[in-house]
């Protein structure tokens, strides 16, 4: 048997590709559609694996007759547009992928799932990777998010990733189709696209550019290392129960100037300036961008009770390990930031 996983050239796709096959011969169909944060680079460490087969293509036109082809006993679907600056600018995308091309996948694994019978139809799952954001904005008192918090999406890109997180509800209660969702935090760790924050400010810090803080900086995330989420999303895979939320969270409520403050004096130790300046001297703060939400947390109770998981990193562990991948990796960062990624952030972070 195999499983198929979406959008695993990503940044959280392909850091579950890679532990998946570090931990278990069962074979994998990577479908990625590479747009510009899907990258065949991340998976080179599999170039001549026979567990590995990657297919170029859209969730949206995913065939009943790959998924027969290969025996697939479960899909995990990473495959979405995922940044919210990027969705305010431009939302077309996001509705197209997040939305349509969530509906014509699960359209596809339906008529896939109605086809098996006996213990492959009983054992097959299909798991949605959403996140934090459809629940909207936490007060600095309010309760974490838990899986039954009222969804409240504010940007594009998290109303997009709402729509699709109910069609996979109404999926299984319509017509019986066996589906896990999990909604997680802030991600962090190898392979992230220098567009988001720990990563951006590591490139930026090196090249000896501004540090750009949205508003007062004191946005408040909850950050998980993305190896914690790949071993959250295995379990969920291997033991949820169908039709059930599980909510990923790292255990780590940061600022987002704090994140920033502290990678400036993790880079003063490890790669320390020409100058010997601080590089909390590049940090600039810029007009916060519209509609951003203020806090995010999530109640990860539930998968610890039910599933028996928990983050194995801190985020001091966790952010030593980014900081260390980045500083080795230099040449990954060279070839994802092109001309058209320098001009976006030229854009998006203008005054």
């Amino acid at each position: 048997m195999t499983i198929l996983v979406t959008g695993g050239a990503g940044f959280i796709g392909a850091n579950f590709v890679l532990d998946w096959l570090a931990q278990s011969d069962e074979p994998i169909v990577n479908l990625d559609k590479l747009t510009y944060a899907g990258n065949r680079q991340n998976l080179a460490g599999l170039e001549g694996d026979g567990r590995h087969r990657f297919i170029q293509g859209d969730i949206g036109e995913v065939a009943v007759e790959l998924l027969r082809r290969h025996e697939i006993r479960a899909v995990v679907n990473f495959a979405a547009e995922s940044h919210v600056d990027r969705s305010i600018h431009g939302p077309e995308d996001f509705i197209q992928t997040n939305i349509l091309g969530s509906f014509r996948l699960l359209e596809s694994v339906r008529g896939y799932w109605n086809e098996l019978r006996g213990t492959a139809r009983d054992q097959f799952r299909f798991l949605h990777v959403s996140t934090d954001e459809v629940y909207g904005s936490l007060g600095p008192g309010d309760p974490p998010f838990a899986e039954d918090h009222a969804y409240r999406p504010n940007s594009p890109y998290s109303a997009s990733k709402a729509a699709s997180d109910h069609l996979v509800r109404a999926y299984h209660h319509t017509y019986g189709l066996p589906v896990l969702t999990t909604n997680c935090s802030n991600n962090y760790g190898p392979f992230q696209f220098p567009e988001k924050l720990i990563p951006l400010v590591i490139h930026h810090a090196l090249q000896g550019k501004d540090l750009p803080i949205y508003g007062d900086g004191q946005q408040i995330r909850d950050w998980l290392y993305v190896s914690d989420h790949c071993s959250a999303i295995r379990r969920v895979l291997e033991a949820g129960r169908p039709g059930q939320v599980y909510n990923i969270g790292g255990l780590n409520e940061k600022a987002n100037l704090d994140i920033v403050q502290l990678l400036c004096d993790l880079l003063d130790e490890q790669r320390p300036r020409a100058d010997g300046r601080p590089y909390r001297e590049q940090i600039r703060f810029v007009t916060d961008r519209a509609g951003h939400d203020r806090r995010y947390a999530i109640d990860a109770r539930k998968i610890e009770t039910e599933l028996n998981w928990r983050p194995a990193e801190t985020f001091d562990t966790g952010i030593r390990k980014t900081l260390s991948w980045y500083l080795q990796h230099q040449d990954w960062v060279a070839n994802v930031t092109s001309g058209a990624y320098r001009d976006w952030l030229s854009q998006q972070y203008q005054g």
